[in-house]
């Protein structure tokens, strides 16, 4: 089986938000929910090891390309874990079953839905990581990284939308709006729902807070 010391070179030591202590939570996250869940821990362990990885050999070349990576990287990183788990010599119907939990655990990517229970415990696992104090630093620092700030009015349009008008940021608070506080209702096991209840409390306050600390209210 593949270690976390052979997959901490599989991920970027320059991203805050993806880099490998996401990927650490991630997995221990997956094989709480496994265990509580009855899922294929060995397949739970696998796909959220691997669940980013980028091939050394095809990395971004800079930080625009890493953040164009992150568009299609379930695809590109279902393909890696493919590499990586011939190499280690797993079945055949091993392998498609890591691969389609990476695959379908992207949020902003319904086109393959986790259809599995492993598929379901990755995604929630995925997704608990973007909640919580955790998931208010990542937001944060992932708007920094693409040179956006933390906070930015949102206009009518994108509260009731999503849509950004034109020469509108798109700051940590948006993807708070657009995404983050969405995602304890799209978790699929009884425990990641549970698990999610006081993450979503906490990041909740955090960005009400940080909306009335700009507006000087508090």
């Amino acid at each position: 089986m593949i270690t976390f010391e052979q997959a901490r070179l599989w991920y970027p030591t320059s991203d805050p938000a993806h880099g490998f202590d996401h990927i650490e939570r991630v997995v221990h996250l997956a094989c709480r929910l496994a265990l509580a869940e009855g899922a294929d821990e060995e397949i739970v362990f696998a796909a959220a090891l691997l669940h980013d990885a980028q091939d050394p050999a095809c990395s971004p070349a800079s930080p625009d390309a890493s953040l164009e990576h992150r568009q299609t990287h379930h695809h590109a990183s279902a393909s890696f874990a493919r590499k990586v788990l011939l190499a280690e010599n797993w079945q055949e119907e091993r392998i498609a079953r890591v691969e389609h939990c990476i695959r379908s655990h992207r949020f902003r990517n319904p086109s393959e839905p986790p259809a599995t229970l492993e598929a379901r415990v990755l995604f929630d696992a995925d997704k608990l990581d973007a909640i919580g104090a955790t998931g208010a630093a990542r937001a944060v620092a992932y708007a920094a990284q693409a040179g956006m700030p933390a906070f930015y009015p949102p206009s009518p349009q994108f509260v009731a939308s999503g849509s950004l008008l034109p020469g509108e940021l798109y700051s940590a608070y948006h993807e708070y709006l657009f995404k983050l506080q969405k995602l304890k209702d799209r978790l699929y096991t009884q425990t990641g729902r549970t698990l999610a209840q006081e993450r979503h409390r906490f990041l909740a306050d955090f960005f009400s807070r940080l909306e009335a600390e700009h507006q000087g209210i508090s």
